[in-house]
């Protein structure tokens, strides 16, 4: 039995409640924290499929060549030495722009076509990331490496613009790597695609006597010293994705 104090009244029998349900929380809605910038720049962002510099080189060596082909340049040793090849005889007797002029002359439209395909994408990416002059400083510095490279290696004569071309590959991956807290590259893998493509050339180039893989090394050291050396063109910093 219960006792009440004085004056109290009974209280009612509790009514029959149902039990309640398990609210399920979901995650819109937890309180978002504010994003915050990373500061990072979106690399591929405002990327032109029509960049000047390397349009520019395009066309020359384009030009270069069917001027080649029309002044019977590639039918012998003799008178592609006379169009501008590397030649290491001529250069140490006085030739010194022979370093520079091969890098606009090629040996056959294969050789061409290759080249420029390559110019081409990788151009894309240095010019948007450093500009038209410092990717023109950039190539040229490249060409002259490889040429160095070439003439120390081979008497030649030698042609093509791969040892350049090889330097802008290099730039490329050195300028991403240098200034990876700044640039936000939405694909990582880039870097290494660029370096596996470039050991893979030389391995084959290695075997055909044809290929000169001095010019293809030299040029690839000078892209890598000058993609420590460049600076980026300034963008607006956006979100990392």
């Amino acid at each position: 039995m219960t006792f009440l104090p004085r004056g109290s009244a009974e209280p009612d029998p509790m009514p029959d409640q149902p039990a309640e349900e398990p609210i399920l929380i979901t995650h819109d809605m937890l309180v978002k924290a504010p994003r915050r910038p990373s500061g990072r720049v979106d690399f591929e962002q405002g990327m032109s499929y029509a960049p000047r510099l390397t349009l520019l080189l395009i066309v020359i060596n384009t030009i270069v060549f069917a001027w080649e082909v029309a002044n019977g340049a590639l039918q012998s040793k003799q008178s592609i030495i006379a169009a501008g090849a590397l030649a290491r005889d001529n250069v140490l007797q006085g030739e010194a722009w022979r370093l520079f002029t091969p890098m606009f002359l090629h040996g056959s439209p294969d050789h061409l076509i290759g080249n420029m395909i390559a110019l081409y994408i990788l151009g894309m990416a240095l010019e948007h990331a450093v500009g038209f002059s410092q990717m023109l400083l950039l190539y040229f510095v490249s060409g002259l490496t490889g040429s160095l490279a070439s003439m120390a290696l081979s008497p030649g004569p030698s042609v093509g613009a791969s040892g350049a071309i090889f330097g802008v590959m290099a730039g490329v991956t050195i300028f991403l790597y240098t200034h990876q807290q700044r640039f936000h590259v939405r694909d990582k893998r880039i870097s290494f695609v660029l370096i596996v493509w470039a050991l893979f050339t030389i391995v084959t180039g290695l075997a055909s006597p044809y290929v000169d893989n001095a010019a293809h090394a030299g040029g690839f050291l000078g892209g890598m010293l000058m993609g420590r050396v460049v600076k980026p063109v300034e963008r607006v910093p956006r979100f990392d994705a």
